[in-house]
């Protein structure tokens, strides 16, 4: 868990175009400077990062199954789709 912490911690700062050590679980996307688009694209790159799909709605992201609430969310939601579409 602490490497796929790791990895979307670096996705996220790299997104922010911020250093990685300023980011942690508690913040929002928001609170990164990631906008709306910057969120789709850190979905790619985790999808990417992670071979694995995201059931993410950009229209409606308050809606999707995927949790961007926080960063802590988001790693959450990441382990939780390794698990069950690597299994």
């Amino acid at each position: 868990m602490t490497d796929l912490r790791s990895r979307i911690h670096a996705i996220l700062a790299e997104q922010a175009m911020i250093d990685v050590a300023d980011v942690s679980d508690d913040q929002s996307l928001a609170d990164l400077g990631i906008d709306s688009m910057g969120v789709v694209e850190a979905i790619f790159a985790i999808e990417e990062a992670f071979d694995i799909q995201v059931p993410f709605n950009a229209n409606a992201p308050e809606a999707s199954a995927f949790d961007v609430s926080s960063v802590g969310a988001v790693v959450a939601a990441v382990a939780r789709l390794v698990e069950t579409q690597h299994a």
